[in-house]
């Protein structure tokens, strides 16, 4: 037949393509010290297999150091964590030909995610100990994103060095050094080897040392350099609840291990976003880790707020030179002055200006400021139609948006939430120059708000979607408006206007007006009336069509933000509204026991193993109990709180990004997830604030007041923090069993406002 294809053979049919499964750490020691990394099984050989080896700025250095003595691989006894940092292995050798029934030798082995191991062998017997000890090295000097996709490559040929081997490859190159020298090296096999004489008592030891050679060309993040402090205080908690001080003080140590700073910026630290997977800085998921440590200080905030900003998409009139960035007026703090940035005119296209003076928006923006230089090629900085959709972003990568709504762009939160933790950081005592200098970032931010309003017939009017998409992308594929978008968009208007006016900037009565009409249209067309009261919907799609699904999400409705004298903002519901859906959350089909679940049990859509369709996120959990006390449902917020503080302890107190949904069963633990990061930034910095928060300490620096609402109930039973911080300076609060705040020590500018 004409046109017909000819028949497929056996012989010519293509092979059937296997997925590879991205490998699970769910099970795996990892150590973390960002950027330096250590996986393996709790037994700490390096097999080579999944994630196992040590990593450097994304690089396997190292794959497998699988140790045997006199043949033999120790019996493995024990594997744990001793810091998010490091890991201490110990098993026991049997001596050939001994008759005592019990283990003679004991081989410890000590590591740090920086690449050093340090290997003991102790003789406990009755004889001296003649046995070889051998390690067998090999690496594919692998991508992490390559081993994360399932992909394995083969191990590179050794060749021999002073002290140890190297391996070159793929552009990269990788030693391991050892003290003492190995008394011979088999670089076909990848073997060191010692022949060991222990007397009865007696240790040996060997040391030994992993680097990457880094070319010559880019440099890629630093960890916290040398001599470089914690960019926050460390507290101690006591509390009746004893979990609450192991759970902040193993949450601190991971946030630890995963600072990063930009090579050129060593002392502007920020969190990588968790390990293994996301081992970098994921804006959106580093600003929440600053927000939720700020009672802890604001250097974390301040450094990352300038790292994030320095990324902001620039439109190409920002980055055109040097001359452009001299023609903006100084205020009085130091900051370049843009045209005012103001919400968007209702019934007008978005991002024209009306007669209220708000034309020129952030594009006008001068960029110096938010770069911290006056550089016209600045990070970020784009050319052409693309780049003015994205002005004023701060990208992100996509994230998956579940069953019941398309994958959604971590960037909106980021540039919404950077509002959010500029103008909260100033409460807690950020020093307003350093306000200023971020002052023209922000608004920027607020100008891709004003953009990314849909004003178009198709999409949902007046209310906000995808941030950095063109009029013309919304008109030809109108996204939804995400609840949590709404709730972050309204908070940022708010806290928007606060800073404009605090700072001269004109615009913050619009924002607010906006706000407010925000408010209305919300409490009108997203909720949706059913049997038991109703519920927020989980979106609007387009022609105003509600997503009924009940999700975690919702919980960014409680999350309304720090305003002036230690109140908080007005919320998208109103009271009723809030305790409909206070209830919702504490009901079986959103609570599985462990905390909140990403959606409703009873969807048919439900899976205890999906991103967005049933686990449990912790920070949405720790959200939920902060927001419920501060919304006065304290009995929903300690249901929620029990079931993550019961969950921490079966993680050891290092909690996860996320983990199954599963229904809490008695003698039970929670199920892991097996893609979840652990250590996860957010999952971190969420149970920092799950603890501090119950003390209530909400400060407004710039007024000079601090106020403390505490949970009344007291979940905690008696709680006492020392070494927080408000404006730099110490603060300390003893709240008691019936929930009554005393204030032992604050700065002594500040007014102490009544619990």
């Amino acid at each position: 037949m004409a046109g017909a294809a000819a028949p497929v053979t056996a012989r010519q049919a293509a092979p059937a393509v296997v997925p590879r499964p991205q490998p699970s750490a769910a099970h795996d020691i990892l150590c973390v010290n960002a950027p330096g990394m250590a996986a393996s099984g709790p037994d700490g050989q390096l097999r080579g297999q999944s994630l196992h080896g040590f990593f450097r700025h994304g690089v396997r250095t190292l794959a497998r150091m699988e140790l045997r003595l006199g043949g033999m691989e120790p019996v493995p006894l024990q594997g744990t964590l001793t810091s998010a940092a490091a890991a201490r292995f110990l098993g026991s050798v049997r001596v050939p030909g001994d008759l005592d029934p019990d283990p003679a030798l004991t081989v410890e082995r000590l590591r740090h995610a920086d690449g050093a191991e340090t290997v003991t062998v102790r003789n406990t017997g009755a004889r001296p100990a003649r046995i070889p000890l051998e390690i067998a090295l090999g690496t594919d000097l692998g991508q992490l994103t390559d081993i994360a996709a399932g992909r394995r490559s083969a191990d590179l040929p050794g060749q021999v060095q002073s002290s140890g081997l190297r391996w070159a490859g793929q552009g990269r190159a990788a030693t391991v050094s050892a003290r003492p020298s190995p008394h011979a090296v088999l670089a076909g096999a990848g073997v060191l080897r010692w022949d060991l004489e222990v007397q009865p008592g007696a240790r040996w030891s060997v040391d030994l040392q992993v680097e990457l050679e880094t070319p010559s060309t880019g440099r890629p993040p630093t960890g916290r350099g040398p001599g470089v402090p914690l960019p926050w205080s460390e507290p101690e908690v006591r509390a009746d609840d004893r979990r609450a001080a192991r759970l902040v003080g193993r949450a601190l140590d991971t946030l630890g291990g995963l600072l990063l700073a930009d090579a050129d910026r060593p002392t502007d630290l920020y969190t990588a976003s968790g390990a293994p997977w996301r081992f970098g800085l994921t804006a959106a998921d580093a600003l929440w880790a600053a927000r939720m440590t700020l009672p802890l200080g604001t250097r974390l905030a301040a450094g990352t707020l300038r790292a994030t900003a320095r990324r902001q998409h620039l439109a190409p009139q920002q980055s055109a030179g040097a001359a452009r960035t001299a023609e903006g007026s100084a205020g009085a703090d130091g900051a370049s002055s843009p045209p005012p940035v103001g919400p968007p005119q209702v019934g007008s296209p978005a991002g024209a200006g009306g007669s209220s003076g708000l034309s020129g928006g952030a594009s006008a923006a001068q960029p110096g400021s938010a770069q911290g230089a006056g550089s016209s090629s600045a990070p970020g900085a784009e050319s052409g139609t693309a780049a003015q959709a994205m002005d004023g972003v701060i990208p992100g990568p996509l994230r998956h948006g579940g069953p019941e709504l398309p994958a959604s762009c971590t960037a909106t939160e980021a540039t919404l939430l950077f509002v959010t933790v500029l103008a909260e950081a100033w409460r807690w005592g950020l020093p307003r120059a350093e306000v200023a200098e971020l002052l023209p970032a922000a608004e920027r931010a607020l100008g891709a708000l004003r953009a990314a309003v849909a004003e178009e017939p198709d999409g949902p009017v007046g209310f906000v979607t995808d941030l950095g998409r063109s009029a013309e992308e919304r008109a030809a594929r109108p996204g939804p408006a995400r609840c949590e978008v709404q709730a972050q968009a309204h908070r940022a208007a708010l806290q928007g206007a606060d800073l404009l006016e605090a700072f001269d900037r004109p615009g913050a009565a619009e924002w607010r007006a906006w706000a407010a009409e925000l408010r209305e249209r919300f409490r009108a067309q997203f909720w949706i009336d059913d049997l038991s009261g109703g519920r927020p919907a989980a979106a609007l799609l387009a022609s105003d069509r509600p997503v009924p699904a009940l999700a975690s999400t919702l919980v960014h409705l409680f999350d309304v933000g720090l305003a002036a004298e230690g109140e908080l903002h007005e919320g998208l519901l109103d009271r009723e509204q809030t305790r409909l859906l206070a209830q919702r959350l504490v009901a079986p089909e959103l609570d599985c026991g462990w905390g909140l679940r990403a959606l409703s049990a009873k969807s048919p859509r439900f899976n205890p193993l999906g991103h967005r369709s049933g686990v449990v996120r912790v920070q949405e959990t720790a959200l939920a109990v902060s927001g419920l006390v501060d919304a006065g449902f304290e009995r929903e917020a300690e249901i929620l709180l029990e079931g993550l503080l019961e969950a921490s302890a079966h993680f050891d107190y290092r909690l996860p990004e996320m983990y199954a949904g599963e229904q809490k069963v008695t003698d039970c633990p929670p199920v892991p997830h097996p893609a979840a990061c652990r250590p996860a930034a957010m999952s971190a910095a969420a149970a920092v604030h799950l603890v501090l928060s119950l003390a209530g300490v909400r400060p407004d620096v710039p007024s000079g007041r601090v106020a403390t609402r505490p949970a009344s109930t007291a979940p905690l039973g008696a709680l006492e923090l020392t070494g927080l911080r408000v404006a730099g300076e110490p603060f300390s609060v003893r709240v008691s069993r019936i929930g009554v705040a005393v204030v032992e020590e604050a700065p002594s500018f500040l007014q102490l406002a009544a619990s």
